[in-house]
């Protein structure tokens, strides 16, 4: 997103007043980034860290709803417990509509939507699969135990004009009892839209779709029973 370069920080924050009913806890975002430049035969040249307050972040009472009003763009967050796509979609444009009028963006450049679902396989478990059929695939006469992975997969999409970006990962269990998988999904639109334009809405229809195919073809009927 690209936002005038006459509009402050302080005017991003004056979407709390607009917002405040629904989201009254308020806090300065901080960003911060460094970097290595590596040349051949040459000392490795470290970058000097920059950054410093580039948005706020505006909570509910409960915490699980979250508003990032950036210089550099805008996020709607929600965690669990989840509602409709419905709900979480009005919710999400009425809040940029109250950021477009406060930061008049030339225009939109990227639009996302992100998923992170933590699945609990209960153990003992037989295979991976029996779950989870987007999994890493062990050669044959190697040792067939997985006590971690990560796994990061980029899939464009034709259809959706979009990309998928699936990393699977497995965390340390609490107990004996459940393999903790962390099943994150990433769908990324790069174009440039006009902030009033009604095809962002549409796009995020289109992400939406490719996010839920993504998962279901996924996940087994035993994942579908552990959710119910």
């Amino acid at each position: 997103m690209e936002l005038p370069s006459e509009i402050s920080l302080e005017q991003i924050g004056a979407i709390y007043d607009s917002v405040k009913e629904s989201y009254p806890n308020k806090r300065e975002r901080i960003s911060w980034h460094t970097g290595i430049q590596f040349k051949p035969e040459v000392i490795p040249e470290y970058q000097p860290a920059q950054g410093g307050p580039d948005g706020y972040l505006l909570s509910s009472l409960d915490g699980r709803q979250i508003v990032q009003a950036r210089l550099d763009g805008y996020t709607f967050n929600k965690l669990k417990p989840y509602d409709r796509w419905e709900t979480f979609r009005e919710e999400a444009k009425r809040i940029w509509q109250t950021y477009a009028g406060i930061g008049s963006p030339k225009k939109v450049i990227r639009l996302a939507l992100r998923y992170i679902n933590r699945i609990e396989i209960p153990l003992p478990m037989r295979d991976f699969k029996d779950y989870i059929l987007t999994v890493p695939e062990i050669a044959p006469g190697v040792p067939q135990g997985l006590e971690r992975f990560f796994m990061r997969l980029v899939i464009p999409s034709d259809e959706a004009q979009a990309v998928a970006v699936v990393t699977e990962s497995m965390e340390p269990g609490k107990d004996n009892s459940t393999v903790p998988v962390i099943f994150d999904i990433d769908v990324i639109r790069q174009a440039t839209f006009a902030i009033d334009d009604p095809e962002i809405w549409n796009t995020f229809e289109r992400l939406h779709d490719l996010k839920n195919e993504i998962f279901f073809r996924s996940i087994t009927d035993k994942t579908k029973e552990l959710f119910q």
